[in-house]
């Protein structure tokens, strides 16, 4: 062989080598509530197929589940999350306060940087044996409720929120609302730190009459363990659960993973993604699919946090700061 032919050969060889390097292998950390797990799992492989035909690069995404707060406590704590998915704000406005994102993280995406949102429901035994139709009913003595911790899990919380809220918005006074989230919560027999301890407890232990939990969850629950064994019950009235998503500044710039973190953010508000959401039963952003998956997701008498307690960070701060009404609810059980 020539020494010409050589070297076209290596130069050819280079270019292929060349040429293939250029597709990066890439990875995520996705710092997440236990509930939205499902969701991802079936979200992360679409996202990866269209970053792959947009730039080439192939992407694994691997994800961490847990309580909201403890996720969130987790990556304040050293977790190096390229994007954190909770499912309430004051999670990710603990990153801002310690300066991993800055503090207008919620104006850079649409609906306060929340893709999706959920609320509170009732899931009860076949056949509702115990009648519960509404929060009043889960403070009747007997009945035993599961609840997961509204200090450590933004499903909890939000259960908390809605039943003292109902009693607000329904023309009760504060001091009503907080005797009948204190009687509700002497009903429950053991409070699990997040969503999905909550639902091993009423599911697999057979513990309690009802649980409350997000809406989504439910689908969940029936799609493992049968529609013939739970029914759903919507309360009259309820409470918005938006589903807050952020990168975590300071880990993507030091990792170099900005752009796909941005866009594995941006890409849930896609018609694709939104899709997939309304699927598992987080409700959409995207009006067309709401109303695509309306059976489903049915229109429903619902109130936010900031109309009833000012913002999520003065709830967090009367009710759940160490000391404050749940405690004083709880510890008098």
């Amino acid at each position: 062989m020539s020494k010409i032919i050589k070297q076209f050969l290596a130069a050819v060889l280079l270019a292929v080598t060349a040429q293939t390097g250029s597709a990066a292998e890439v990875t995520l950390l996705n710092v997440s509530y236990d509930v939205s797990r499902e969701f991802y799992k079936n979200y992360n492989p679409v996202f990866a197929k269209y970053w792959k035909q947009k730039t080439g690069d192939d992407l694994s995404v691997n994800q961490s589940h847990g309580g909201s707060s403890k996720q969130a406590r987790a990556v304040v704590d050293g977790l190096e999350a390229d994007v954190v998915t909770m499912n309430q704000s004051i999670d990710v406005d603990i990153l801002a306060e310690k300066g991993l994102i800055p503090a207008n993280w919620a104006e850079r995406l649409p609906n306060g940087s929340a893709p999706f949102s959920s609320t509170s429901v009732l899931l009860v035994r076949k056949g509702n044996p115990k009648g519960i139709k509404t929060w009043v009913d889960l403070a009747k003595t007997g009945v035993s409720v599961i609840i997961a911790n509204p200090k450590t899990s933004g499903n909890g919380r939000y259960a908390y929120l809605a039943a003292w809220g109902s009693v607000v918005k329904q023309g009760g006074t504060p001091e009503q609302a907080k005797d009948l989230v204190g009687k509700i919560f002497g009903n429950v027999p053991v409070l699990e730190t997040g969503g999905r301890g909550a639902t091993t407890t009423f599911v697999q232990r057979e513990i309690g009459d009802v649980l409350v939990t997000f809406e989504n969850e439910v689908g969940l629950i029936k799609q493992e363990y049968g529609e013939d064994k739970f029914d759903l019950v919507y309360p009259a009235i309820s409470i918005v659960a938006d589903l807050p998503v952020s990168v975590v500044d300071k880990v993507v710039d030091k990792r170099g993973s900005r752009k796909v973190a941005e866009a594995y953010l941006q890409y849930l508000y896609s018609p694709e993604a939104q899709e997939i959401a309304a699927t598992y039963e987080l409700r959409p952003r995207d009006a067309k699919v709401a109303k695509k998956y309306i059976k489903t997701l049915p229109s429903l008498k619902l109130f936010t946090v900031d109309e009833v307690f000012g913002s999520l960070k003065q709830a967090q701060a009367a009710h759940f700061k160490d000391g404050g009404v749940f405690d004083q609810i709880y510890t008098r059980r």
